[in-house]
Order: structure tokens, then C-alpha cells, then sequence
């Protein structure tokens, strides 16, 4: 059978077997390039831009210049499972102890604050592609400005597949390098504004400047061992532990979507937007089966039916971070310079007033939400809403090199349920571009939305328990 000859065929003639480990080579190569100039370019190295930024750049560069070593179809793959497996491993951590500064409504309201991020960007985007579209460029996609709060809040994962699907479904020619190109856009304005803003601060006493290439390393928002996890001399490594929790969370994610599929079709029910938005936001599916799965772990423990955790958050950091970096890298590269021709002024006016809202809107709220630690929960959130997490993280080192305050903690917690407040945006993203009456509706559910998680973070309080006499 020509089958099994093939698998007797390990010389490079054998592409199956060995372009994808090739790709991933290069890959490999390029982010420790990245990671050279990011350490020796005093330019690269002030700005603070992730490496995995500049990796991304390096390859993009490298496209457009005929140098293109990875298959398109790899860099989409990479940069739609790395987003699911990132927010998988992330969600099957346990929870960190309450800080000090911190209460039971801090994680649920840094939720709603990143919710809120997505909608206002959402919001601008969507006046701005809406002004274009009825006045100077009426040929231009109405829906796609709603992609700013996907690119800006959301990251290249998201904005890669949500762009497809406008592209693919909706008729927004050039749509996924729109939605990626407005997400490279968002690390510049982390890195770029963030910097300018902690130099200012620094300049004004508010904070010194940290050492941080030799504290590089020996920080960590996660110890390496809680108590009562599989000790190191067990039989299976614990990090193969971990890989098998993600994937395997992963598996029933995917056999969940597909179920429903089979289901709505056996039932006669044709929906297929629905589907292409759990396909597309499979890591939401992945990110709550993961969380099921580690309450269903922690009953288990207390009723001592299992005596060891499973999870080492150490680990499941690493790779989220491994899983997040691969897909930065990939989503940035994959872009297409040629497909944002005719549409540079959409893109630089949503570039522009994305940040400028994002900025003011968390400096306000992060006052009232942060009182103790405003600064350092300012700088994390404005680098991740318009970046990811890592953006966020390397801004908050430079303040709060120690993770002393709540303000690390807030991007998990928050990212948690952050799930349940953006649910509605899985039907906004399908209902802008069906038509332009769903843009213009879709734009006042945003503002209304809007306002009402500023409502809850302003105004939710817990209820204080009646003490007797």
C-alpha cells in the first residue's frame, strides 16, 4: 500500500513528516533572534516590547520580503489552538489566597472592567467604520469596527478568527488582516504609551526604577509546589500531568461543539452562525470546561475522595505563556500588509482613538476600583486591554516588581469572569455585520452594556453581615 511505504520514508522527501517540525523550527529560531536584539538593542530594550511581539514583527518583515519560511495554514492553526490551550492551562490553576487590598467583589468587577474595554472599544469602532461608510467611504465593511474591541481587548488569537469569519461569512474582503493588523497595533500602544507613562511616573518620584535583569527569573506570580500535590519522585513527570489535563479538557471542548452540531442537525435546526461562533470561541468552551473540571478536582478533594491536586499553577503558567507566545508570534506574521489597501484611514483613526479612549477610561475607573494600588492596577490592565496578559505583566514589573499588590492577581481573576460578563459578545460579533440596521443596533446594546458594567463597578457593594449582641 502506498500508505505504509510512505511511513518506511524518513528522508526530507517526506514533507509530511517533516514540514511542521521544520515550521516549528524556524519559529524557534526567530524568537531567539528576537530574544538577542530584545537584550542587546538598548532601543528594543527600553520599550519593553515582548519578545514574542518582536518575534512576530521579525517574521512579518520576513513575508513581505519573500522570505516566508511557515505555510499560512500552519500560522492559522498555531494561532487558533494556541489561544484555546493558553486559556485552558490558565483556567485550570488554582485560584490564588485573597491579598490584602483585595475582597470578594475585586475579581468579579476587574471582570467587568475588561468586559467593559471590549464594549467601549467595540462601541468606537463601530462609529467610526459607521461615520466612513455613510459619509467618505461608503464602500467600506460598516460591521468591522466592532473588531477594535477583539483586536485591542482580546488579542491576536481572537481577532484572527473573528476576522476570518467576517472575511469568510460576511464578505469583509481583507477582514483578518484588518482584525490582525489592529491587534499588532494594540502591543505597540502597550508598549509605546505604557512606557511613556511609567517614565513620567518615574520622573515624578511615584516609583524607582527596578532591577529588574536581576530579578529576571527569580520571580514568579506562582510558587513551584503547594501542599499536597504528586511529589517530584512520582512515576509520571508532572509536567506530562499537565500537558494531559489541557489536552484532555481541550478534547471535551471539541467533542462538545461537535455534539451540539450533530445535535442541531439531527433536530432539524439550522443555525449555522451559531456554530461558526463556537468554533471561533472555543477557547471560552475550553476556558469553562476547564474551570468545571477543577471545581469537580476541588469537591473531590474535600471529600477526600482524592488526596493529591493534579495542577501545579507553576507549570500551567509556563505554558499558557509557551501557548500565548506561539500564537502572538504566528497571529502577528500571518498578517497580509497588501489586503489593507483602501482602508489605512478606518485603521489608523480606530488605532488612534481605541488607545486614547482605553487609557482614559481605565484611569478613571481603576481610581475607583484600585484606591490602595491604583498605579500598578492602572499600568497591568491598560497593557493587557490593549495587548495580553503578558503586555500587562511586563508594564506592572517595572511598579510592582514583586507582585506585592493585588494588581497581578486581578489580570487572572479578572480573565475569569471576564467569561460570563463577555458572553453577550458572542452574539454582537455575528449580529454587526449582518446588515447595517444590526450595526446600528449592535452599537447601542454596546453603549448600554457599557454603561451597565459601570454601574455594577461603581455601585455593587457586599452586604455586611448582621453581627448579634
Amino acid at each position: 500500500m502506498p500508505e505504509a511505504k510512505e511511513l518506511t520514508d524518513f528522508s526530507s522527501a517526506n514533507t509530511a513528516l517533516w514540514n511542521f517540525l521544520l515550521e516549528m523550527g524556524a519559529i524557534a529560531g526567530v524568537l531567539l533572534i528576537a530574544n538577542v536584539l530584545g537584550r542587546k538593542v538598548p532601543f528594543i530594550r527600553k520599550s519593553l516590547m515582548p519578545t514574542a511581539v518582536l518575534a512576530g514583527f521579525l517574521m512579518l518583515v520576513m513575508r513581505i520580503c519573500g522570505l516566508d519560511p511557515i505555510y499560512s495554514a500552519t500560522l492559522d492553526m498555531i494561532t487558533y489552538h494556541g489561544i484555546a490551550l493558553g486559556f485552558i492551562a490558565l483556567s485550570l490553576r488554582i485560584p490564588p489566597p485573597k491579598q490584602t487590598g483585595a475582597d470578594r467583589l475585586t475579581g468579579p468587577k476587574s471582570g467587568a472592567l475588561i468586559v467593559s474595554c471590549y464594549t467601549l472599544q467595540g462601541a468606537i469602532g463601530l462609529v467610526i467604520s459607521l461615520g466612513l461608510g455613510y459619509t467618505v467611504m461608503q464602500q467600506f465593511f460598516k460591521g468591522s469596527g466592532v473588531l477594535l474591541g477583539i483586536a485591542y481587548g482580546q488579542g491576536p488569537g481572537q481577532a484572527n478568527n473573528i476576522g476570518t469569519m467576517y472575511e469568510r461569512d460576511f464578505g469583509f474582503a481583507g477582514g483578518k488582516s484588518f482584525a490582525m493588523s489592529l491587534a499588532a497595533v494594540g502591543y505597540l500602544v502597550a508598549c509605546v504609551i505604557g512606557v511613556i507613562y511609567l517614565n513620567v511616573l518615574r520622573r515624578k518620584g511615584i516609583f524607582k526604577k527596578s532591577d529588574t535583569e536581576a530579578e529576571s527569573g527569580s520571580i514568579a506570580v506562582d510558587t513551584f509546589q503547594d501542599k499536597g500535590e504528586i511529589p517530584i519522585a512520582e512515576s509520571v513527570d508532572r509536567f506530562s500531568l499537565q500537558m494531559a489535563l489541557i489536552l484532555g479538557v481541550y478534547l471535551l471542548s471539541y467533542f462538545l461543539i461537535h455534539g451540539i452540531g450533530l445535535l442541531m442537525d439531527k433536530l432539524g435546526v439550522n443555525m449555522p452562525d451559531i456554530m461558526t461562533l463556537l468554533w471561533g470561541f472555543n477557547f471560552i468552551v475550553g476556558a469553562l470546561l476547564a474551570m468545571l473540571v477543577r471545581a469537580i478536582f476541588n469537591k473531590l478533594r474535600k471529600n477526600k475522595l482524592m488526596t493529591r491536586q493534579f495542577q501545579n499553577n507553576y507549570l500551567l503558567s509556563r505554558f499558557s505563556g509557551f501557548a500565548f507566545d506561539l500564537m502572538i508570534i504566528t497571529g502577528i506574521a500571518s498578517i497580509n500588509i497588501e489586503e489593507l489597501e483602501g482602508m489605512w484611514a478606518p485603521f489608523v483613526l480606530m488605532a488612534v482613538a481605541g488607545a486614547v479612549a482605553t487609557f482614559l477610561h481605565l484611569r478613571f475607573m481603576c481610581k475607583k476600583l484600585y484606591k490602595d494600588y491604583f498605579y500598578e492596577g492602572f499600568v497591568s490592565m491598560f497593557g493587557m486591554m490593549t495587548g495580553t496578559i503578558s503586555s500587562g505583566v511586563l508594564l506592572l514589573r517595572e511598579i510592582d516588581p514583586m507582585f506585592t499588590t493585588p494588581a497581578a492577581n486581578n489580570l487572572l481573576t479578572g480573565s475569569g469572569t471576564a467569561i460570563m460578563f463577555g458572553a453577550p459578545m458572542l452574539a454582537l460579533v455575528s449580529m454587526a455585520p449582518q446588515s447595517d440596521v444590526m450595526s446600528w443596533l449592535v452599537l447601542g446594546i454596546l453603549i448600554v452594556y457599557t454603561s451597565l458594567l459601570v454601574l455594577f463597578m461603581t455601585k455593587a457593594k457586599l452586604k455586611e453581615k448582621a453581627h448579634t449582641p
